[in-house]
C-alpha cells in the first residue's frame, strides 16, 4: 500500500517539475539570431514580409532612368491658375464635281466654306463674363457661272453675369448681340441690285435681365423682359426702299426723292435667348441655339425667331463633318414686292420663313 503511495507521489512530482522546466527555462540548443559588436547589433538573416499591413507604403530602392526623357522646353514655373477660358477653332470645308464626257449630264462646280469661332470666356465665384465671335463665308462656283455666295455671317456676343452667392445657378445678367455679314448679296441671277450689304442690315441688342447658368453644363437660358434692338440699314437705296423695316423715303409724283429714308430704327422689347451645347453620341456634338424677340411698341405679339441647329461630327482632330440647319422669321422683312408698270409699288409683300441647309465635310484646327 505504502509502496503504491510513493509511487503515485513520485509520478506527479515528476511531471510537474517538467513543466516548470518548460515554462521558466531557455533551451540550450536554439541558434542566437544576432551578433553583437561592441554596441551594434547586426541581423544575419532577412525575413520577407508576407502581409503587409493596409495604408503602408513601401518605396523601390531602384532608380530607372529608362522611361526619363529630355527636357526640350525650358522649365515654367508655377503659374496661378487662370480663371479664363479661351476657344480658338478655325474650320474649312470644300466639294467639288467634274464631269468628262458624262451621259447624265452635268456643271463642273466647287463650293468651299470657311468658318472661325473665338471664346473668351471668365469665370470666378459670383461672376461670369462670356464672350463669342462667330465668323462664316461660303462660295459656290458653277462652269459658265460667276461665283455665287453661300453663307455669310458676322455675329457677336458679349454677357456679363453676377450671382448673389455661390450656390445658385440663377444670375443678374446684361447681354449685348451684334450681327452683320460680309459682303454683298443678290437674288441671283440678278446681279446689278443688292438686296443687302455689310452694315445693311446690322442688328445690335442691348438688355439686361437674369440668366441660368448650371454648373458643368454648356447650357444658357437668358430672359430679358428690358431689351433694346437696333437695326441698321447703312446702304442709302436700301433704306429709301424701307428695307428691313426703317422708314422708306418720301417721293414726289415723279419718283424723286423729297425725303431720304431712315437708316436705323430703334424698338424695344422682351427677349428670350437659350443655347445648350451637348454630347449626344460619341463623336457627336450638337449645338442649339434659339432666339426669341417681339417689339413693345409697334407690334406686341409678333415674334421674331433666330433658330440655329447643329450637328458636329468629329472624325478625328483635324477633319470633321457638320450638318445644320437655319431658320428666321422677322415680321420687319418682307418679300414678293409687287410694282406697276411705271415702277410703284403697289404692294409691300409679305413676312415669310427662312430656312438655311448646310453639309459639309472638311479641316478643323484648334488652338
Amino acid at each position: 500500500m505504502r509502496h503504491n503511495v510513493f509511487l503515485k507521489f513520485s509520478f506527479f512530482l515528476v511531471i510537474g517539475l517538467q513543466c516548470v522546466i518548460a515554462q521558466d527555462s531557455i533551451p540550450q540548443n536554439q541558434p542566437i539570431d544576432t551578433t553583437k559588436i561592441d554596441t551594434v547589433v547586426i541581423r544575419r538573416e532577412l525575413f520577407k514580409v508576407k502581409s503587409i499591413p493596409r495604408g503602408v507604403n513601401l518605396t523601390s530602392p531602384f532608380i530607372s532612368f529608362k522611361k526619363t526623357k529630355p527636357l526640350n522646353k525650358p522649365f515654367k514655373r508655377f503659374r496661378v491658375p487662370s480663371f479664363w477660358e479661351k476657344i480658338n477653332k478655325l474650320g474649312f470645308s470644300a466639294s467639288e464635281v467634274a464631269f468628262v464626257n458624262w451621259n447624265a449630264g452635268g456643271n463642273n462646280s466647287i463650293s468651299a466654306i470657311a468658318n472661325g469661332k473665338f471664346e473668351r470666356n471668365y469665370k470666378f465665384r459670383y461672376v461670369q463674363w462670356n464672350n463669342k465671335l462667330d465668323l462664316r463665308y461660303g462660295a459656290n462656283i458653277q462652269e459658265g457661272q460667276k461665283p455665287r455666295k453661300t453663307d455669310d455671317a458676322i455675329r457677336f456676343s458679349s454677357a456679363f453675369s453676377y450671382r448673389r452667392d455661390t450656390i445658385s445657378n440663377w444670375y443678374y445678367s446684361a447681354r449685348a448681340n451684334f450681327n452683320t455679314q460680309f459682303y454683298s448679296g443678290f437674288k441671283y441671277p440678278e446681279r446689278e441690285t443688292p438686296i443687302s450689304r455689310f452694315m445693311a442690315p446690322g442688328y445690335f441688342f442691348f438688355g439686361a435681365g437674369t440668366s441660368y447658368l448650371p454648373e458643368g453644363n454648356k447650357f444658357n437660358l437668358y430672359i430679358s423682359p428690358v431689351t433694346l434692338k437696333s437695326t441698321f440699314v447703312l446702304d442709302q437705296d436700301l433704306a429709301d426702299k424701307g428695307a428691313f423695316g426703317v422708314q422708306k423715303a418720301i417721293l414726289d409724283a415723279n419718283g424723286n426723292v423729297i425725303q431720304k429714308g431712315e437708316t436705323k430704327l430703334i424698338e424695344l422689347g422682351f427677349l428670350i435667348n437659350q443655347n445648350w451645347e451637348t454630347t449626344i453620341a460619341k463623336n457627336v456634338v450638337m449645338r442649339h441655339g434659339l432666339s426669341l424677340y417681339t417689339d413693345y411698341l409697334s407690334s406686341f405679339g409678333n415674334i421674331d425667331i433666330d433658330w440655329e441647329l447643329n450637328f458636329d461630327l468629329v472624325v478625328n482632330k483635324y477633319i470633321n463633318a457638320s450638318i445644320g440647319t437655319h431658320i428666321i422669321y422677322d415680321d420687319d422683312i418682307l418679300f414678293n414686292e409687287v410694282k406697276d408698270t411705271n415702277g410703284v409699288v403697289i404692294d409691300q409683300g409679305v413676312q415669310r420663313i427662312q430656312f438655311k441647309q448646310l453639309l459639309g465635310i472638311g479641316l478643323a484646327y484648334d488652338f
